[in-house]
């Protein structure tokens, strides 16, 4: 295997962490962000993109970490390394409620594709890239542009999935249609493609956005029911204005600061 062979155990249920077992010069890479904990003798360093093109000089490295940058994410990532001399765990956690899915790329014909906000880390040796879309529908309407991330190699990768996640086997010629923000990522015989609602009313007042994904089989899926922007949106929907909250001036609502320690009337 050119990636370094993991193991990982999964704990939680609504917001979940990833433990991964690290033999001696073994190594994890992650991003920015996700780190929980670690035990001594794991060795914690910034590098340029996932690491995976040490041998390919200077500009090659350069190379592989500016693609990060057209993915919306850092030009480094973390890794990980086992410096010392029995096992080591390392940890790291999910941004928000949902799942861990891991992704086992040798069982995946070593690639898996996924929005661009949903790596979480993988095992040392897995190549963190972009994938562009052909198709100018899909680039333009399929809510994360022309880019999504790919994942290749022969290690483990791990992606988050928000809220609850669906996962779907899909026959040749099978499709499926799906909100474009709740695809988590898909293997790489999926076709992948933006359709148009269609119809005034369904345009107009049907709530759900104008376009959605077909994704076509053979292949494997993983959907996710809270997407993050879903997810943030709602949140911004419910901040108070005016520095009002929403119940405020009513009985129930001076009951609420009463009991929150808000005495200012």
């Amino acid at each position: 295997m050119n990636a370094h062979e993991i193991d990982f155990e999964i704990h939680g249920e609504e917001m979940q962490y990833v433990e991964i077992e690290l033999d001696p010069q073994e190594a994890v890479v992650a991003e920015a962000g996700s780190f929980m904990m670690m035990d001594t003798d794991i060795k914690m360093d910034t590098i340029f993109g996932d690491g995976s093109n040490q041998d390919t000089g200077v500009l090659g490295k350069i190379f592989s970490a500016g693609k990060r940058i057209l993915t919306g994410e850092s030009l480094f990532m973390t890794a990980f390394l086992n410096v010392g001399q029995g096992k080591k765990q390392v940890s790291f956690a999910s941004p928000y409620p949902g799942k861990i899915v891991p992704i086992d790329l040798s069982e995946k014909h070593g690639k898996f594709v996924c929005q661009k906000d949903a790596f979480l880390c993988a095992a040392k040796g897995v190549s963190v890239g972009i994938e562009f879309s052909k198709r100018l529908g899909r680039g333009l309407f399929g809510g994360e542009g022309f880019i999504m991330q790919k994942l290749e190699g022969d290690g483990m990768a791990f992606v988050h999935a928000g809220g609850t996640l669906a996962k779907k086997e899909l026959a040749p010629g099978q499709v499926l249609k799906v909100d474009t923000g709740c695809i988590v990522g898909f293997t790489k015989d999926v076709d992948y493609d933006i359709e148009f609602v269609g119809g005034i009313k369904n345009t107009v007042f049907g709530g759900e956005g104008l376009f959605f994904a077909t994704l076509r089989g053979p292949g494997t899926v993983y959907i996710q029911s809270l997407p993050f922007s879903r997810l943030a949106g709602r949140i911004l929907a419910s901040v108070p204005r005016g520095g009002k909250n929403k119940g405020e001036g009513s009985i129930l609502g001076g009951i609420g600061d009463l009991l929150d320690g808000d005495n200012r009337f």
